[in-house]
């Protein structure tokens, strides 16, 4: 069977995002143009080496959706021990993210700018991340909308397929509702079990920064659920 033919790549009519209109920068596209070569890794339907992307075999942590990078810079940087791969649609906030990781000198982490789902369909080996980091996706709260929520069975059968026996993969929202919905998703399931839930008013992530999404939804007077769910083999 081709890759293309895997059961694990449907063609997918349901996007969990929208590609969100912003102005490059000229520092952006400067940082594109120059950093890319150093920092980016193109999409490609051929699965990744890690030992020859980072030039070492470290545990590798795989972050959907970075926004602008700063927290995905900063846990590189704070963590030199570990590999580091971000994926983003928006071009600015790759742009952002690589200005960050030039100036804080970090040299394990790599940037994908490609849908995360087919990156982890296509580029993403079995059994080869640690962990699997979905902070702040977008809640699509209106109820015709859930169905493009990423947490969903599918999701998470591929993300226990791509995490080692031992990976773990941590999300955090700031919407009631959409917490709900993943308590009763993951509790449904039996690719994961619960490590460690959390709510909390900004004042106790669980093992990570604190993003710019978390700051907006504090400010509405929103909570913030963090949990981590501990991959199950059979």
């Amino acid at each position: 069977m081709s890759k293309t033919d895997h059961p694990e790549s449907p063609r997918r009519t349901i996007r969990s995002y929208v590609r969100r209109a912003g102005r490059m920068t000229a520092s952006q596209e400067k940082a594109l143009q120059e950093l890319w070569p150093r920092y980016g890794i193109e999409y490609g339907t051929a699965e990744l080496n890690f030992a020859d992307s980072f030039v070492n075999d470290a545990p590798c942590t795989f972050e959907i959706g970075f926004g602008n990078g700063d927290t995905l810079v900063q846990q590189a940087a704070e963590n030199p021990d570990r590999n580091f791969i971000g994926v983003e649609v928006h071009e600015p906030g790759v742009g952002h993210c690589l200005i960050a990781a030039n100036q804080a000198g970090v040299e394990n982490l790599r940037l994908i700018v490609h849908d995360a789902i087919e990156v982890l369909q296509q580029q993403i080996p079995a059994r080869s991340l640690a962990r699997i980091n979905l902070y702040f996706p977008d809640p699509w709260p209106k109820k015709r909308h859930h169905k493009r929520r990423i947490v969903q069975h599918g999701f998470l059968q591929l993300c226990a397929d791509r995490l080692i026996p031992d990976g773990a993969l941590h999300i955090a929202t700031d919407w009631e509702n959409y917490a709900e919905h993943i308590d009763e998703t993951l509790a449904d399931s039996d690719l994961f079990s619960l490590g460690e839930r959390r709510v909390h008013d900004g004042d106790q992530p669980l093992d990570r920064p604190s993003t710019k999404f978390e700051q907006r939804g504090l400010k509405k007077g929103h909570r913030i659920w963090d949990w981590r769910f501990d991959k199950l083999d059979p």
